[in-house]
């Protein structure tokens, strides 16, 4: 069954930070088992089974100036540092694997089958800041590792690339890196970028875009935080690729003054829409990312209330299988087209 064909009850959440929240939460014995203190997180592996998560980017996600924190390193020149702070987080996620927890996404067949029930929850590994990589030449090794899709930078940027909160472009290193990601057939991720970096990653970059969980920016007019989404003209570019728009889920980006609703997700999901087609729009949650269950949409509080979600996305007029890419096809079809995975695919049927 093609990607284009294949429709799961599912849901793929284009941005979980699983490996930092488990070490935030516990450090020397970092978990997502056990029940949740409600207030305070939604996110573990009995929440996102009740919610029919079947698979997730799941994020290497590393800070810069934080070097006591599990995720943290000194600073951009900190190479070794950014890189074992990675290291931790891709080494969890194979133990989880091994546990037969989840299964990383190698091939597309992987992402497949566990959409439609097959085995454990299926992570495609998407590095959020690009520090951990020390050099160019070493991205192929994480992508042989399987992480799929990369952002360059998190909010302050990176050795690589200016961030949300740190205006500028690619740096020459940073455009050698675009191109050995290309080389080594990994996605890119725009969230968090800042413009004239994205605007240089779309000169640059040969292999598959998308925005992993960002919202439109052109519905946040005059919010301070508006630069950390979707420009309209970079949505239209990345459209034009085939690029796929992840709907992030955190309150603060859907409502500024108030309490978000599911209607302020509405809102963004049909702006983005609007440029890129309701085929190429998902979800892009980010529960838990450094917000709780307080910080959601109102009846949004978690995985286990996705539901909500997809019947207001029916009241509002869009079919089935609209639905269901918006569920997880969206980006199904955008992982197909991940050359790594392809190759991965080829591989296994020799």
């Amino acid at each position: 069954m093609s990607a284009s064909e294949h429709d799961p009850a599912g849901w793929l959440d284009g941005h979980l930070d699983l490996a930092y929240i488990a070490l935030d939460r516990a450090p020397e014995a970092p978990t997502l088992e056990g029940a949740l203190d409600r207030a305070e997180a939604c996110i573990g592996w009995d929440s996102l089974a009740a919610g029919g998560v079947r698979a997730c980017f799941g994020t290497i996600f590393t800070e810069q100036g934080a070097p006591e924190d599990p995720c943290g390193y000194g600073d951009h020149d900190d190479r070794d540092g950014a890189h074992r702070a990675g290291l931790v987080q891709l080494e969890l996620y194979e133990r989880w694997e091994r546990d037969g927890r989840i299964r990383i996404v190698r091939s597309h067949r992987d992402l497949t089958r566990a959409l439609e029930g097959e085995g454990p929850p299926a992570v495609l590994l998407l590095m959020e800041c690009a520090d951990p990589i020390r050099r160019p030449e070493e991205a192929a090794w994480w992508v042989e590792r399987g992480v799929a899709m990369v952002g360059m930078a998190w909010g302050h940027g990176s050795r690589y690339s200016g961030g949300n909160a740190r205006a500028g472009g690619l740096t020459p290193e940073g455009r050698d890196l675009v191109a050995a990601l290309d080389a080594a057939g990994a996605a890119h991720d725009v969230s968090h970028l800042a413009d004239r970096s994205v605007e240089d990653l779309l000169e640059h970059a040969r292999g598959p875009i998308a925005s992993s969980h960002s919202n439109a920016r052109w519905l946040l007019a005059g919010d301070r935080l508006a630069p950390r989404h979707l420009h309209a003209d970079h949505a239209r570019e990345i459209a034009a690729r085939g690029g796929v728009a992840g709907v992030n889920l955190f309150g603060r980006f859907l409502a500024a003054d108030r309490r978000a609703e599911v209607s302020d997700v509405l809102d963004h999901v049909e702006a983005l829409a609007s440029i890129f087609g309701r085929e190429r729009i998902g979800l892009g949650s980010d529960m838990d990312g450094g917000f709780g269950p307080g910080d959601l949409p109102r009846t949004l509080e978690g995985p286990d209330r996705l539901e909500a979600l997809d019947a207001a996305l029916g009241t509002a007029g869009w079919g089935e299988a609209e639905r269901a890419s918006f569920r997880s096809g969206a980006w199904c079809r955008f992982a197909e087209g991940i050359p790594r995975l392809a190759d991965r695919e080829a591989d296994a049927s020799q």
